[in-house]
């Protein structure tokens, strides 16, 4: 018992110290904090929506546009398919009803479409279904159509992509510990701690930011647009103000290769947003601006178009901006959008709520006074019981709650409600390994043997119930941290964090400072 290495006493001491400073920063206020020394460590705690106050966002994704954008990047691919060698010529492909479908001009080439079609469907998991379904009708016209299976497999896919993109924008928005995470099929849950104007926030996350260059097609006369009669090869779009224009259907820019976006001002001093396009899009946007000289091209974001303006020059440095009457904030919003991906599927806020801080300081004070309430009872009980063993008991109990806040710091984790109740659990199950301890070492007394061998045979003995009872509280916890979501999340958090700390101060901390009264006293009786 008395082996207790001075090496072991000098790493734990300086350990447990450097743990209590770490966690300083998580006790006082955040305006004091950012008044230190940015050399300064400052890992603290963050609150989470019901404590600090924040919005709450149901969102949920329009599913029916899915099929939609599926037909559209498939009649792509076909078209693309069919010019490459060996070429197959084809009528028009049209979408109705939601299947797909086209002509082979020549009969006989109806087997060379089908080896074309076949590599663009795939496996749907392990289901045995194809994502396409390839039909012949007539001897020349197919018929594709996306399967149950397929459809489902891209829903999934999008709405994963979509909680990517959401997470990418709310922290470029420069907020603290956002919590995004997907309910059911088609639902994603935003909670945004410290945001009480979720305005800004709704705006952000309703833009698609599908970004796109096209050429305007200007053979089409106004008289055309009026009555409809707009080539296969174009499309109809609207300027912001509804103004109609006509442009080819196909991009020649498109937001996957944007390398950044970011809100500037042009010439005139006016807010803008400057792009800036990867290698290959700037090389294609150099081509495209080479050949096309003094003709216009469109900026569409979401299949609006902001601007339309004249290539006067070929633009060979892979940068272009977009100006439209942007505000500072409107031009700031845009670029976060675009340089964070732009969402697979529309999403639009079924639910919305306000938490006030309030109501998070109340819950903050009805969770300190209760971790004080259960503080002082743990102490008083354990002094009055155990005596000396009981102050070093309580020692340990005070330094395990600095221990979680510091790890917790660390981790940059969130405090939330059901967090604080998993503290005062901790604190209350703190002391449990000590208890086991005196307990033991009273028996091993009344047993007769020494105070040395009682001693070491308490903390021996009852070391393997306190790890194994810990190791039951720890897998539990692990599977509610695993399987659980958001507040239960919260609370298992603070639970395994308290388990390991506990038993550390509990067992090791406890047993040294023990060795030490025991080494440099030696008495002949303890009190316990």
């Amino acid at each position: 018992m008395l082996d207790f290495p001075r090496w072991k006493v000098w790493s734990i001491t300086l350990g447990l110290a450097l743990m209590v400073l770490l966690a300083v920063p998580s006790l006082v206020p955040e305006s004091l904090r950012n008044t230190w020394p940015s050399w300064v460590p400052k890992p603290a705690v963050n609150l989470g929506l019901d404590l600090a106050g924040g919005s709450y966002l149901l969102l949920e994704g329009d599913t029916s546009d899915v099929q939609q954008t599926k037909l559209e990047q498939m009649r792509e691919q076909v078209r693309l398919a069919m010019r490459r060698d060996p070429r197959v010529d084809i009528g028009d492909i049209s979408i109705a009803g939601g299947k797909l479908s086209f002509m082979v001009r020549d009969p006989g080439k109806v087997d060379a479409a089908r080896e074309k079609l076949l590599p663009m469907t795939n496996g749907v998991g392990t289901t045995g279904q194809r994502d396409w379904e390839i039909q012949v009708v007539d001897s020349t016209r197919f018929v594709l159509t996306p399967t149950q299976a397929g459809l489902a497999q891209q829903i999934e896919t999008a709405m994963n992509d979509a909680r990517e993109v959401v997470d990418k924008r709310i922290n470029a928005l420069g907020t603290r510990e956002p919590t995004v995470i997907r309910e059911g099929s088609n639902r994603i849950v935003v909670q945004v701690p410290g945001l009480q104007d979720p305005s800004q926030l709704k705006a952000l996350l309703g833009k698609t930011a599908k970004l796109e260059f096209k050429l305007v097609d200007t053979s089409v006369t106004p008289q055309q647009i009026a009555s409809g009669d707009i080539p296969v090869t174009s499309q109809l779009l609207q300027y912001e103000n509804g103004a109609p224009i006509v442009v080819n259907r196909t991009a020649m820019i498109t937001g996957d290769m944007l390398v950044d976006a970011k809100q500037s001002y042009d010439q005139q001093g006016r807010p803008d947003v400057t792009l800036q396009l990867d290698g290959a899009g700037a090389k294609r946007f150099a081509r495209v601006t080479t050949e096309n000289t003094q003709k216009p091209f469109a900026i569409i974001v979401d299949n609006k178009v902001i601007s339309a303006p004249n290539i006067n020059e070929p633009i060979l440095g892979g940068s272009a901006s977009i100006s439209g009457g942007f505000t500072v904030d409107s031009a700031n919003e845009l670029a976060i959008a675009l340089r964070s991906g732009k969402l697979p599927i529309n999403l639009k806020v079924v639910q919305e709520s306000t938490v006030s801080p309030e109501l998070g300081n109340d819950s903050i004070r009805a969770g300190v006074t209760a971790s004080v309430i259960a503080i002082v009872a743990v102490v008083v009980f354990m002094v009055l019981t155990y005596g000396r063993f009981g102050v070093y008991a309580n020692i340990a109990v005070t330094l395990n709650v600095l221990v979680i806040l510091a790890v917790m710091g660390m981790l940059s984790a969130t405090l939330t409600l059901p967090g604080i109740a998993g503290f005062v659990l901790t604190i209350g199950t703190a002391v449990d390994a000590n208890v086991l301890i005196n307990e033991r070492i009273r028996e091993e007394r009344r047993r007769g043997r020494s105070v040395m061998q009682a001693v070491e045979l308490g903390y021996k003995e009852a070391s393997r119930t306190i790890f194994e009872a810990n190791v039951t509280h720890a897998i539990a916890g692990a599977i509610m941290l695993v399987l659980g979501s958001g507040p239960i999340r919260g609370f298992a958090v603070v639970l395994l964090i308290g388990i390991a700390s506990s038993v550390f101060t509990a067992v090791v901390f406890t047993r040294m400072l023990v060795t030490l009264w025991l080494r440099r006293k030696r008495p002949s009786e303890i009190h316990i």
